[in-house]
């Protein structure tokens, strides 16, 4: 299971590491055409409905079909390259600084690391030190996912340049504040809403064998990243809105566009404009998304684990035979 267990766990800290990157890149490759769309409606100013003439964007099937059309099959893997930095950066920190924390946790308190609320707030301080770690990754792949046609960055390297030279090195962290305000109880909600599952799940459906355990932990992994999102996710929101500030001229080929001064700002002007479902504009496609890439992050991680906890075993046996 996720996190340190006295009796069971055999992976270490670099391996968690390791196996939180891998997990990571696998999952997103796999999630990224959900991504563009779900930060292609929270961007939208004008309400996601047919009814609304002015708007580009209605709904999951309508938004895939004319981002297909108008940009081609490869839109949807738009900043996939920053994304990708982003999701093994985010992995190996986020499940490193976790299994070192419910260790930690267990070693010199009272608590015992299986507990749901440790993995609460051992989860939601891991992923504060991911995010800070990789947040001007994820403002770099926000703005290409954001971006229509013509581009306005061409490679990486040119968005990089371009970013601190016009804006200075802060646009990197735009958002930082509400993304750490959300990522706390989100992950904390994803990591002990894991862990309930999965003991719940252990009286309700025994896991049969290693097939019978990767689907259980596939399925408590999202039943868990859905929780999560929905909890947490007007801050989601909020985080995209503020990290295309500067860039509006891109986004005049989608609709209205607004320039926040800050985080109560953004909230004040949506609040007015949109109301508050304009809080949870994209959710569909995020909960589709959490759902996914929640139950394939827990699912890959915790096949990895057990793939380099069989081969230390094998090697350990080796050199003891030999």
């Amino acid at each position: 299971m996720v996190g340190y267990d006295p009796e069971a766990k055999c992976v270490s800290t670099v391996e968690a590491a390791a196996a939180g990157s891998a997990s990571g890149l696998v999952t997103r490759v796999l999630i990224s055409p959900l991504d563009v769309l779900k930060i292609r409606f929270q961007l939208q100013v004008e309400q996601l409905s047919s009814r609304n003439s002015g708007a580009k964007y209605h709904g999951i099937l309508q938004a895939a079909q004319r981002i297909f059309q108008e940009e081609g099959l490869a839109a949807f893997w738009k900043g996939h390259v920053p994304a990708q930095f982003l999701s093994v950066g985010y992995g190996a920190v986020q499940f490193m600084a976790f299994e070192s924390l419910t260790k930690l946790v267990h070693h010199v308190t009272s608590f015992s690391a299986r507990d749901s609320f440790v993995h609460f707030i051992c989860g939601g301080w891991a992923a504060c030190a991911a995010t800070v770690a990789v947040q001007p990754v994820d403002t770099l792949r926000t703005r290409f996912a954001a971006q229509g046609e013509p581009k306005v960055y061409h490679s990486l390297r040119h968005a990089v340049v371009t970013m601190y030279q016009t804006e200075g090195p802060r646009t990197f962290y735009r958002g930082l504040t509400p993304t750490i305000i959300a990522i706390f109880p989100n992950a904390g909600l994803q990591f002990s809403s894991y862990n309930i599952l999965q003991q719940f799940s252990e009286w309700v459906i025994p896991a049969e064998g290693k097939k019978g355990g990767n689907v259980k932990n596939l399925v408590c992994g999202s039943c868990a990243g859905i929780i999560s999102k929905t909890l947490t996710y007007p801050f989601d929101v909020v985080k995209k809105r503020l990290q295309v500030g500067g860039f509006e001229h891109a986004r005049a080929a989608f609709g209205q566009v607004r320039v926040y001064r800050g985080l109560l700002d953004c909230v004040r002007q949506m609040m007015r404009e949109e109301g508050p479902g304009g809080f949870f504009k994209g959710l569909s496609p995020s909960l589709l998304k959490a759902a996914v890439s929640t139950g394939l992050i827990f699912f890959w991680y915790e096949l990895f684990c057990s793939l380099l906890c069989a081969l230390k075993n094998t090697d350990n046996a080796g050199r003891r035979a030999g």
